[in-house]
Formats: structure tokens, sequence, C-alpha cells
């Protein structure tokens, strides 16, 4: 391979000019032809055994050209990106320029990675808020785990908000029952929203054994376009209403529902276990911030398919949750009322900030000399293992590890960049009153502002009034 011309394009391509010489072109060519020499059909030879030159001569002296390319294609175009020193980002267009007894010449068209400027990425300033878990909030979650742990008790009376309506129905639109709007013996707790709007509402105060109808509007956007804003009526016959009886929060309870022997046990496990979900979260806003200000200070044009790229990848894994809850992304289509076109905008700005971001901290990667080491990279292997549940042998044969590598070499870009900030820890009750107080007064600031414009007009249907006021006086005086 003979890298002949390598040309940086305005539009973020660079043009390679490759050559192959005659020795590996031929070497190509017939291992194609061993390969395909079957395909073709020469009177007087059974399939396979005409050779070469006949079959050179029957379908022209090019036959085997095309196929030959493509089997040296992949080595040659890797070796060629290689000695050019770019990073291409999508497929290239390859066509052949030339072949004759001194080889081939290819020229590959491909987009490559985009320069990134930087702006600042040292000595950034972020703000910390500091959470502490307030006794309400652990009260919070024992009340939670006491609701999940409430046992229900059938109820004599009519059913409140809270209780469980165990009822069958069934909806009819326009006096003819509609398909999917009927159930038997449903267990339903009024209150949860799991039915349309005012459905629940109309259940309370009915008993065990009523039989009643009531009257439903569904909402607009509801999926079953048959339905969609229409009112329809449900026939409901109530078989049993069922109350929850909440166990006490005692040390039983706490015995039961944990490995602790005592309440307090319990509440200081929620209270650590709380305090490091919000010092985890407080962590990744302060890296949020500071990724968000180098790439806002970035400059880089980001080619289109990188865009694309990231999109596929988003819906491919949107794809895949769905298909493992049992459901194709097609009927999820349908269910949304969506195109794939729209489905797919709605995840371009994210796949652009996500795109910008990758090479922002590919670049303070590059700059700041940053790289894996095979401990390191093991290590996440196996942490990647654990998380998939799969074995680390085969996730190291079918991860590519260069991928694998650069998120983690991204990873630790973002360490890098905050290890080089000044970050400032605040009381986040304190910060939020500060942030009500100045949303407050710049609400304040734009009244003021939109009075002071307001006042002109006023002053002039003032003067206008008075002069109307002067005419019709002096009208009466004469």
């Amino acid at each position: 391979m003979e890298l002949k011309k390598n040309v940086k394009n305005e539009n973020g391509t660079n043009e390679l000019e490759i050559g192959i010489d005659s020795a590996a072109y031929q070497a190509a060519v017939a291992s194609v032809f061993k390969k395909n020499a079957k395909k073709y059909r020469v009177p007087g030879f059974r399939p396979g055994k005409a050779p070469r030159h006949l079959i050179e001569q029957m379908y022209g002296k090019d036959v085997f050209l095309y196929d030959a390319v493509n089997e040296m294609f992949p080595e040659v175009y890797a070796d060629a990106v290689k000695e050019a020193g770019i990073e291409p980002v999508d497929r290239p267009e390859v066509e052949i320029v030339s072949c004759d007894e001194t080889g081939v010449v290819l020229k590959a068209v491909v987009t490559v990675k985009p320069e990134v400027e930087l702006g600042e990425y040292k000595g950034l300033k972020a703000e910390k808020k500091v959470h502490t878990v307030e006794d309400l909030t652990v009260d919070d979650e024992i009340e939670r785990m006491r609701l999940r742990n409430a046992r229900t008790i059938t109820k004599e009376g009519a059913a409140e908000m809270g209780d469980v309506a165990v009822f069958d129905y069934e909806g009819f639109l326009d006096g003819t029952a509609f398909e999917g709007g009927k159930g038997e013996n449903h267990s339903l707790e009024l209150g949860s929203g799991q039915f349309i709007p005012g459905f629940e509402e109309q259940l309370v105060g009915h008993k065990a054994g009523e039989e009643f109808e009531i009257k439903v509007t569904f909402p607009e956007e509801y999926a079953a376009s048959e339905l969609a804003g229409k009112e329809t009526t449900f026939k409901i016959k109530m078989h049993e209403v069922q109350s929850k009886e909440l166990p006490e929060a005692d040390d039983e309870f706490a015995k039961d529902v944990s490995e602790y022997d005592t309440l307090a046990e319990l509440k200081d496990s929620i209270r650590k276990d709380l305090q490091g979900q919000m010092d985890r979260q407080a962590e990744l806003a302060v890296e949020n911030d500071l990724v968000s200000q180098v790439v806002d200070g970035m400059k880089v044009n980001i080619p289109d398919c990188m865009i694309r790229d990231e999109i596929d990848m988003r819906v491919n894994d949107f794809a895949y949750r769905m298909a493992s809850q049992g459901l194709q992304l097609s009927r999820y289509l349908e269910y949304t009322n969506s195109t794939m076109e729209q489905f797919r905008d709605s995840f371009k700005e994210q796949a652009e900030k996500q795109v910008r971001m990758r090479l922002a901290l590919e670049k303070i990667a590059k700059l700041e000399g940053i790289e894996v080491t095979d401990e390191e990279f093991e290590a996440e292997i196996k942490r990647l293992a654990e998380q998939y549940n799969v074995e680390p042998e085969k996730l190291r044969a079918t991860a590519p590890a260069e991928e694998v590598k650069a998120d983690l070499a991204n990873n630790k870009a973002v360490d890098f960049i905050k290890a080089n900030a000044t970050i400032v820890e605040v009381e986040a009750k304190k910060a939020e009153a500060e942030a009500e107080e100045t949303a407050a007064k710049e609400a304040a600031a734009e009244t003021a502002e939109a009075a002071k414009t307001a006042e002109p007009a006023k002053k002039k249907t003032t003067r206008r009034t008075t002069k109307k006021t002067e005419a019709k006086k002096a009208e009466t005086e004469e």
C-alpha cells in the first residue's frame, strides 16, 4: 500500500489516494478467482474448472476487479488511515481511479473527527449544594415502608380515597361496548391515578354489592383515536371494598422489614443511605456544571454523521429496553401516534450535546496526556460484567477495547476538570432561598420596566382626554 495523496477538504472530509502494487492486486484477484470460479459458466468446462484467462475473455478483463478490491480494501484502508494520521467518523466513499498492469489506485473520501478549539477548562468555578437529611425526610421513608408492608382488610362501609376497590366494569361508547373496556374482579387503589381522570373519584362513596354507572371523558391525546376526547359510560359492579391497615412504626416493625433490631437503628440506616444519595447527586451536579462550562466555551463544527450515529445508538437502546418489556418499537410509535422521523428528532438535541461533550473531554485527555492503565481497563471490564451479569471473558471478547478505554479516559478528564476547579460548598436551603430572592427581584425589575414602557402611552391618553374636555368646554361657552 502507498498513500499517494492526503488532502484535507473544507467540508470536514479528507481525500485519500491509495496505491496498490501489481503483485498485491494479482494476489487478490487469484484469491477471488479461487473462491468464485464456480459462479462463471464456460462451455466445455465443469463449474469451477475453467482457466482464469478464459473467464476473463468471456466476462471481461475486470470481471474479478471489484471483488478483489473489496477483499483488499479493509486492510489497505486501515493502513492508509493510520499513515495519514486521521480519525474517520463515517464510512468512506470509494472509487477506482485506475487499474492496469502497474496495480490499482483508489480514492477514498471520508469524514473525519472535527478539530476542537477549547476555551478555559482549568480554574473554573462551581457551587456544590450541600444537603442535610432532615428528620421529616426519614419519617416519610418510614411511612412509605409502612405502606408497602400494609395489609388489606375487608371494609363494610363506602369506599374512600386510599381504599382498594374490587369490581367488574364494562365501557360503552354511544351505547355500544368498546374493545378493551371490560374487566372482572379488578383491584384498584383509589387515588393511584391508574385509570383515566374522573374514573376513580366516582367509585368513592359506593359499597360492596352496589351496581351503578359512571360517565368519563377520555383525554384528547388518548392513544386509541376512536376514544380520544369522547364521553363514555361505564357499568360498575362493586364486589368488595378493602382498607389498608398499616403496621406500627416500632422496634418490631424494624425487625420485620430490615436487618436492624430497633427503629432507631433503621432510621439511622435510612438517613445514611439518603445522605449518600444526596452527596452523589451534588457531586454529579457539580461535574455537569463544570463540563457544561467547558462545552459552552468550545468551538467545533460537528459532522452530521456523528449526530446521526448518536441518535442511532439511542434509538437502538430504547428499542432494546422496550423489547425487554415485551413491546416492539413499531407498536410504541403507534401508541404514541409518532413517526420514526419524529421519534428520532426527539433525540437530536441530547445527541448533539453528548457528541460535543465527548469531543471536549477527548481533547482535554489528549492535551493533558491522560491515559488508561491495563489495571483500570480490567477493573472496568469486571464492573461492566457484574452490571450486565455476564462473564468477564465474554465481555472482553465482545466489547471494543478502544471504546471502553476512551470512556475511561473521558471520565478521568472530568476528574481533571474538577480537580483544577474552585468548588464552593453552599447550604442547599440557603442557595434555594437566594435563588428565590433573585428570581423575585428579576420579576420586580421586569414589572417596573413594563410599567415604565407603558407610562408614555398613559400620558398621551391623558393629554388626548384633556384636549377633548377642553374642546367640549369651548363649544359649550360659545
